[in-house]
């Protein structure tokens, strides 16, 4: 007990316990930035009509609409950057498997017409 240290799992930041907030990807800056979007939309909206009530509800709608969008946007960006991601290794991977062939995409082809 005294020699032995326990082993406990990182326990990241979990967002009303499910999800863990450091290991999601966009996670982190979709919430910071609906966070912003809630505090704008709501004190734009106070400031605009001073009903209380409905700039939280304001708060609230722009606080899901901005977190959803940001979320989306980033992992829509992920997902885009992952696929070139692959296409430039299998083009890497291709020209290690033909270089120095006659299929060797680098070579140029010299026009042989008749002399």
């Amino acid at each position: 007990m005294a020699g032995e240290e326990e082993q406990r799992p990182d326990k990241g930041f979990r967002l009303m316990g499910i999800l863990d907030v450091q290991k999601t990807p966009c996670a982190r800056e979709a919430i910071l930035h609906g966070a912003g979007g809630s505090l704008a939309a709501g004190l734009l909206y106070f400031l605009a009509t001073s009903r209380v009530k409905r700039s939280f509800d304001v708060g609230v709608a722009g606080f899901m609409v901005t977190t959803l969008g940001s979320w989306f946007y980033c992992r829509i960006n992920n997902a885009k950057l992952r696929v070139q991601q692959r296409f430039i290794q299998e083009g890497l991977k291709n020209k290690v498997v033909y270089e120095g062939t006659v299929r060797d995409p680098t070579k140029k082809e010299t026009p042989s017409g008749p002399s």
